[in-house]
């Protein structure tokens, strides 16, 4: 059996896990907090919600990420996560990502797979996690690391590439004349919370009447669970610099703007630098002003599609392949080759 911890901010993460599960040919289990899908077959063990709004020494003097101090949904949170290792006795656990999740698992025999994230993951938590893993999996192209990892970070890492539900599906067919005279660009928001106002919105539809505005989340509209037939039709997408956004934005080949979100660690400025330093999305540092848009949106439009160099198509089944070798070899310590 293998236990996966996926987080409950955003769905990215369960997004990613559902992917790689599908190519996992071993028994998983979901640990999560999160609401379980009705497409999940497989085995979920809920977990109870930690947040508060007055943690008391929430990083035990800096050495962790999330540890309050007698709060009762944190300690069952860990309780039931501990209660399912001691139970099942898992061949692997997977941490996407939590550094808790990961270290309890490792404290009581389980070996561990941690899910890496982009961004500055020197501190204390983040190199404990890192270290103690038996493979990071890095949901990027291994042509654009991470540059400040040591070297025993990359010698246990696989480097999928992007993953996204979207892989290997099928574009819906558009009418031609209709797509030729239209010009409509996505704001891609996502169910994980948004930097942008809804004013800022509005100032941006009125100084570019020549296209059609669509939102998917953020202030102004809904998420949608399946955003693909939007981002297929889309001329341009403008979203955020999250690895789930950017992974269906790849593998829709769709000409994207990137504007990064303020998120702990850099993480969302990192992928985006990565974005730029490759050509891949045009990219601004924040939300540009009023004036601005008319040119922003003709420069993305306009960007020849790159995205095959950040997505491959198969990075959920490279994955799940390794996930498969560690489970079947548990006592092994393996090293991740590039591939």
């Amino acid at each position: 059996m293998i236990g996966y911890y996926v987080h409950h901010q955003g769905r990215g993460h369960l997004h990613r896990a559902q992917c790689i599960a599908a190519h996992v040919q071993h028994p998983l289990t979901i640990l999560s907090s999160l609401p379980k899908p009705q497409s999940w077959a497989g085995g979920w063990v809920p977990l109870p919600p930690d947040e508060t709004d007055a943690p008391v020494d929430p990083t035990a003097r800096g050495r962790l990420h999330w540890v309050p101090i007698r709060h009762p949904g944190h300690r069952e949170r860990m309780g039931a996560i501990a209660e399912w290792v001691e139970r099942v006795d898992p061949a692997l656990f997977v941490s996407d990502v939590s550094v808790e999740a990961a270290t309890l698992a490792r404290l009581m025999g389980a070996p561990v797979v941690v899910a890496a994230m982009r961004g500055d993951r020197g501190d204390e938590a983040h190199r404990l996690a890192y270290d103690l893993a038996d493979a990071l999996i890095a949901p990027w192209p291994q042509s654009l690391p991470e540059p400040d990892w040591p070297p025993h970070w990359y010698a246990k890492t696989l480097h999928t590439g992007s993953i996204s539900r979207y892989d290997g599906r099928l574009r819906p067919r558009l009418d031609v004349d209709g797509a030729a005279a239209r010009k409509e660009v996505v704001v891609m928001l996502g169910a994980g919370g948004a930097d942008v106002t809804e004013r800022q919105l509005d100032e941006a539809v009125r100084a570019t009447p020549d296209w059609s505005w669509t939102f998917l989340g953020g202030p102004r509209a809904a998420w949608s669970g399946d955003p693909w037939p939007v981002l297929c039709r889309a001329n341009v997408v403008i979203t955020h610099a999250g690895q789930n956004a950017v992974a269906e934005c790849a593998a829709a080949r769709v000409p994207t703007i990137v504007i990064p979100q303020d998120r702990p660690f850099g993480e969302q400025h990192a992928t985006a630098r990565a974005l730029h330093a490759a050509g891949l999305a045009t990219v601004r540092d924040t939300w540009p002003p009023p004036h601005a848009w008319t040119a922003l949106l003709a420069e993305a439009a306009a960007r020849e599609d790159r995205w095959k160099h950040w997505s491959f198509g198969d990075g959920a089944r490279r994955a799940g392949r390794l996930l498969t070798e560690l489970a079947l070899r548990p006592t092994r310590r393996l090293a991740c080759a590039p591939r």
